[in-house]
């Protein structure tokens, strides 16, 4: 499932974008199967692409394809694609809510091992925002604000959408 010649190291802690640690950990804790099989779950970050519109603040959006891959996985998929549907409408909603980025957003392969088993990988085109500001002393800050998020008493109260952290 990976192309020849690719060199997957782990990058150092920090290092890396927000989602895809975000989206292991709530795997790794939701997916029986995989509590207890934690290096069966191999996550990849793809044709990654960064967009910026050259604004002064210099803000700039990850654009990437995750791979999430599931070795020797006994489990239902059901079981691993509730979680990643409850993730994604935090995290990613737009994959759930737009038809036309929902009818590529979420791709997946599985290899059949066995009866009980496959190798399933799971590929997800993901976005993450990333808020560059400088202050009037010349200080860069950059901060990866939340996904934003309905407001469930919308439209008697407040606006439709809530940025967190933005």
């Amino acid at each position: 499932m990976r192309g020849p010649g690719r060199h997957d190291l782990p990058l150092p802690a920090g290092q890396t974008m927000n989602k895809p640690d975000s989206l292991k950990a709530f795997l790794l804790e939701r997916v029986p199967e995989l509590r207890h099989n934690s290096d069966r779950l191999l996550i990849f970050i793809d044709n990654g692409k960064v967009r910026c519109t050259a604004a002064a603040s210099l803000s700039f959006e990850y654009n990437y394809d995750l791979q999430v891959i599931l070795t020797d996985f006994a489990g239902h998929p059901d079981s691993v694609m509730l979680p990643l549907l409850e993730w994604l409408r935090v995290n990613q909603s737009e994959l759930l809510e737009n038809l036309d980025k929902s009818a590529d957003g979420i791709k997946f392969e599985a290899d059949l091992i066995d009866k009980s088993k496959v190798d399933m990988s799971l590929t997800l085109s993901l976005t993450e925002r990333v808020v560059v500001r400088t202050d009037d002393a010349g200080n860069t800050t950059i901060s990866h604000p939340g996904e934003p998020q309905r407001n469930p008493p919308w439209p008697e109260s407040g606006p439709e959408w809530i940025v967190p952290n933005g």
